[in-house]
């Protein structure tokens, strides 16, 4: 069977031991992954969260590692969550 592409977007929720990884969405596009990542950091409870890809071949299982896309997380000095657009800011995401 041929390759194919999955399209994630993973949220990070705040548990008792800092943060754990949330529900993944798959979308059809990195487009569309990157701006429901983005939605889904900025919903309450949420800490971050994260647009990425993957590759492979479903009937085999055989998949390579995931590619980042684009990254989101809530600014600690801010109110109310942002992208994070300093590379080198607090709130690296």
């Amino acid at each position: 069977m041929s390759e194919v592409i999955y399209y994630v977007a993973l949220p990070f929720v705040f548990s008792d031991d800092g943060m754990a990884a949330g529900e993944p969405a798959e979308c059809l596009s990195a487009n569309a992954a990157v701006m429901r990542a983005e939605a889904l950091s900025r919903k309450l409870g949420h800490a971050r969260a994260v647009a990425f890809s993957r590759t492979g071949d479903p009937s085999s299982g055989d998949f390579r590692d995931a590619k980042l896309i684009r990254k989101f997380a809530r600014c600690p000095r801010a109110r109310a969550p942002r992208r994070c657009a300093a590379p080198r800011s607090c709130c690296r995401g």
